[in-house]
């Protein structure tokens, strides 16, 4: 395989994986509104925080970015992924900003029942 064909495959991936979290997030985000909290919400939580720790390991790079550094010198924010620019470029503050909502959301509703 060459360097392109894994570039596409490392950016294929990577886009699945970011539609994973981002239905994730927003069921997240849907249990704290809905107050239907149940497993899959904590599973989901538990998800999520696991990424973070594995962006933490990574100095806040996912690893499908290191990798396809490997195979691209583009400075694109997008160079990794099938995102628009602006939204690969601040993806981490959006997701993490809703996700932040969300997880409030479930802890009122689990420990503060309206």
């Amino acid at each position: 395989m060459n360097h392109s064909n894994k570039l596409l495959a490392i950016k294929l991936a990577h886009t699945l994986i970011w539609i994973f979290f981002v239905v994730v997030i927003f069921y997240v985000v849907y249990s704290g509104i809905t107050g239907i909290i149940n497993i899959y919400t904590w599973l989901g939580i538990g998800f999520v925080i696991g990424e973070g720790i594995v962006l933490l390991l990574f100095k806040m790079f996912c690893p499908l970015t290191v990798l396809a550094r490997k195979y691209s010198d583009s400075q694109k924010d997008n160079f990794d992924i099938f995102l628009p620019n602006w939204l690969a470029k601040h993806n981490k503050l959006i997701f993490t900003t809703i996700f932040l909502i969300g997880l409030a959301l479930v802890v009122i509703q689990t420990f503060f029942k309206f």
